[in-house]
This record gives structure tokens, C-alpha cells and sequence, in this order.
């Protein structure tokens, strides 16, 4: 059920040191990033840039980094993304359905529908196209809606799980996957804010002279800086980060016991960092009601998960494998090019029939999500509604605790390989389309997917119209 294996003082020196090598290539990372104009204007983190750095020292580059530091750079994130998704639950208050839901509803359709189809389309391609031609595995499909909608994160995270199907390729694919996704949702979000401001879909920005898409300040000004984190318990008791650290092991230690038990029950090799999550909210159950949740800081745990995010993705782009990539590179461009384009056809489609006010502007939010990360969208918004005049953001917001638990990493996205596995491509692609047509139909029932605007210019005007009236 727990992990047995020796732990000695010699290697504990040795992951010392290559996390050290991770410190160094993310602070290089950093000034590139600061003072390099083409990593600015296209919002690449410091992270992705010193994961490329180190891919390029490595074995498949230029061989300045011994081997043997490349593959240990490639175990940690599986154990990195424990710590992203312990604390997701931890401190969080699900949101009053009654008193948002027609805010959030047209979100979590927009979301869940789009993710769905992600994961069934790529599915669909994999059994019909892929795998006669290429004779790619049936988990291939998988690896679009693992690393657009899961991010590098969820991606380095799945690498165990696709090495425990016997498919050590899907963690090197599901990497460049997320990040061409991250490519997808800042070039192409772009080119489709200049059009919609073109066409005039947008409800704030009504000029391309208006639009601001390069980048701000990277270090906030002294003037400017607000506390991202605050000490919620006496130092002398405790340092707020350990105590905040303790819960997180709490709650990856609950899901040992988790992990342990659905294999023992099921069979199923379940990946831990979903089962740890499971552990995060039995912390929150068992404290919640207790004076130890005034205690918690979600703003300290997503401090704590932003520094694991960092170091996984450094360590999961410097240990791909380039002869994986090349060996998949026609049947994976294909891969990418159905899903890029089914997520844009989306995006014109769904859009101003989910979104009755600013649909562009709660739209686009969701399309940076869905290829890149939940940071995308937040900067194609602000590109849009610079101000935040609109109140999509509060939405998307407040959507997010009840969406990121299933999918984008969550626990759907970690059975995915496995479902496909048991019951074949074409099998769980359709299983993903039905549930996505039954999310329409629901839409359509509840009212929430407007059929009726001709056209998405006049379906704006007209809901000017009657609230001028």
C-alpha cells in the first residue's frame, strides 16, 4: 500500500543537487523571460523557458547534463503534481448554486461540454484513423484533453500512469501536447480577439487601437505590491508555510490509503495525485468546523502549489524525449490540428448561445483554459476587458470548484488512459461524445443555449436593446 523503497543519504545529496540544477535553469528562465521582448509579447512562462533550456543541455541536445540527472528530472513530477492537487479542496467553500447559478451555469456548460468533446473527438480520430494507419496505441487520444486542458502539470503527473499501462511514450507526448496547447491558447487567442473586436463581438474593447497585448511589468512595483499570502497562526506556535505544508502531507497521506485500497478492491491502478485530492477534502471535512479552519489560507497553499507547478514543469519539458516526438510527429500534428480546430469551431459555436451578455468576453476566458491554463484565459480576458468591467472573471471564478475536481486534470482526466485500455479508443471517444450531446440537450431544456439569434451581431444588439427598453 506505501512506497518501500530505501531512501539513503547519498541519494537525498544527489536530488538535492539536481533540484538545485532546477533552481538555477528557472532563475535563467526568469531573465530570459524579463528581457527577452518575443517571450514577453507571447506571455511564455519562465518555467516553460528554462524546461526548454534544460532540454537543450541534456541527452538530446547538446549532452552537457549527464543522463542519469535527466531521468531523475523525469520522476519528479509525478510526485510534484501530488502536491499541486492535495490542497485543491483545502479551505474551499463550494459556491451557493442558488444564488450564482445563472452567472456560473453557462460556464460549467461551456466547460464541460468543451472538455468532453476534447476528450472524444481525439478518440474518435485515434480508433477510425491513427491506429490502422500509424498503429498508434489506443491511449492516444488521450494525450489532448491530458495536456490542453490538464496543462504541464496534469501531464507530467500522468507520465506514472501511462508507464504503468506500458506506455512510457504517453508522458513525453502528453508534454509537448500541453505544450502546443499553451502555443494555441496565446497565438490563436490573439489572432481571434483581433477578429472579434473586428466583427464587433466584443463588449468593451470596440477598436483594435485599443487593444493592449503586450506585456506589463513583470516585477510589480514596490507602490503597487499586495500580499499574496498571510501568516494565519503565531509563528511562535508554528511557521504559517509548515503548518499550511502539514495539511498537504495530511492529505497525500490519506490518499496512500485511498490508492492502496482501490487497488486492492477494484484492481484498478488509480494515480495518487487524484486519490490525494480525495485526501484534501476529508482534511477540509475534519477541520472544517473546528477553529484550525480559520487557520487556513488558500492564497498560502496556491503559493505552495505554484512553487511545486514551477519545478514540474522545468523538470517534465528538460526530460522529454525528442526520438518519441519524432517517431509520433505525423499522427501527432494530426492530433493537434482536430483538436485545435474543433475547440475554435467550438468556441464560434457555443459561444453566443451559452453566454447571453459578453458571450466573446466569457468565451475566450474558457478557450485559454481549455488549450492552455486557467493564466491563458485570465490574460485573454484582461486583453479584452482590461479593467474587468465585465464580471466573467468572478464567474469563471467561482465555476472552478466545481469543474477542476472532474476534469483538467481531475479524476476523469487521470482514468482516462485506463478507460481506454479496458474498453478500447472508439469505444470511450463515443461514451465522451454522448455525454457531450446530452450536456447540449440539458443546456437546451434549462434554458441556458439560445437557438434563436441569427447571427452573433444581432443577437448582441438585441439583448442591448432590451435592456436599454
Amino acid at each position: 500500500m506505501f512506497p518501500s523503497e530505501a531512501i539513503t543519504s547519498s541519494s537525498l545529496d544527489a536530488l538535492l543537487f539536481y533540484c538545485s540544477l532546477l533552481g538555477i535553469l528557472l532563475f535563467i528562465g526568469v531573465i530570459l523571460r524579463l528581457k527577452v521582448n518575443i517571450f514577453k509579447k507571447l506571455f511564455i512562462p519562465a518555467s516553460l523557458i528554462a524546461g526548454v533550456i534544460g532540454l537543450i543541455l541534456g541527452e538530446y541536445g547538446i549532452g552537457l547534463l549527464p543522463t542519469e540527472i535527466t531521468q531523475s528530472w523525469g520522476a519528479l513530477p509525478g510526485r510534484l503534481i501530488t502536491v499541486v492537487f492535495a490542497p485543491m479542496l483545502i479551505g474551499m467553500e463550494l459556491p451557493n448554486i442558488k444564488k450564482v447559478g445563472k452567472t456560473i451555469v453557462p460556464h460549467l456548460y461551456f466547460g464541460f461540454i468543451a472538455d468532453f468533446l476534447q476528450i472524444a473527438l481525439p478518440f474518435i480520430v485515434s480508433a477510425l484513423v491513427l491506429e490502422p494507419v500509424w498503429g498508434v496505441n489506443k491511449m492516444f487520444g488521450s494525450i489532448v484533453e491530458v495536456g490542453w486542458a490538464g496543462g504541464h502539470g496534469t501531464a507530467g503527473g500522468m507520465s506514472d500512469v501511462y508507464q504503468s499501462l506500458n506506455w512510457a511514450d504517453g508522458g513525453d507526448l502528453g508534454l509537448t501536447s500541453a505544450t502546443v496547447g499553451l502555443f494555441v491558447g496565446i497565438i490563436v487567442g490573439i489572432i481571434i480577439i483581433n477578429y472579434g473586436v473586428r466583427k464587433g463581438y466584443t463588449s468593451i474593447i470596440k477598436s483594435s487601437s485599443e487593444l493592449n497585448i503586450n506585456a506589463e511589468n513583470d516585477i510589480i512595483d514596490p507602490s503597487e505590491r499586495e500580499a499574496n499570502s498571510i501568516a494565519t497562526i503565531n509563528n511562535d506556535v508554528v511557521e504559517s508555510y509548515a503548518f499550511h505544508s502539514s495539511l498537504i502531507a495530511i492529505a497525500i497521506f490519506i490518499g496512500w490509503i485511498f490508492q492502496g485500497l482501490v487497488k486492492k478492491y477494484t484492481g484498478l491502478e488509480m494515480p495518487l495525485f487524484p486519490m490525494a485530492m480525495i485526501g484534501g477534502f476529508f482534511v477540509q471535512l475534519a477541520i472544517g468546523k473546528t477553529k484550525f479552519a480559520q487557520a487556513i489560507d488558500v492564497n498560502t497553499l496556491q503559493r505552495i502549489q505554484g512553487i511545486a507547478l514551477d519545478f514540474l514543469i522545468v523538470s517534465a519539458i528538460a526530460s522529454i524525449k525528442i526520438p518519441v516526438i519524432i517517431n509520433y510527429a505525423l499522427p501527432f500534428l494530426i492530433l493537434m490540428l482536430v483538436a485545435g480546430i474543433s475547440l475554435v469551431a467550438f468556441f464560434f459555436w457555443a459561444g453566443p448561445k451559452l453566454f447571453k451578455e459578453n458571450w466573446f468576453e466569457n468565451s475566450i476566458i474558457n478557450f485559454g483554459f481549455l488549450s492552455g491554463v486557467a493564466a491563458v484565459g485570465l490574460m485573454l480576458l484582461r486583453t479584452v476587458d482590461p479593467d474587468m468591467e465585465t464580471d466573467v472573471g468572478q464567474a469563471f471564478a467561482l465555476r472552478t470548484p466545481i469543474f477542476e475536481p472532474f476534469l483538467g486534470g481531475g479524476l476523469i482526466t487521470s482514468i482516462l488512459p485506463i478507460l481506454a485500455v479496458k474498453y478500447g479508443s472508439l469505444k470511450t471517444g463515443l461514451a465522451f461524445l454522448v455525454i457531450a450531446l446530452v450536456l447540449i440537450v440539458l443546456a437546451k431544456f434549462t434554458g441556458y443555449w439560445c437557438v434563436s439569434e441569427k447571427d452573433v451581431t444581432s443577437h448582441s444588439y438585441s439583448m442591448k436593446t432590451m435592456a436599454h427598453s
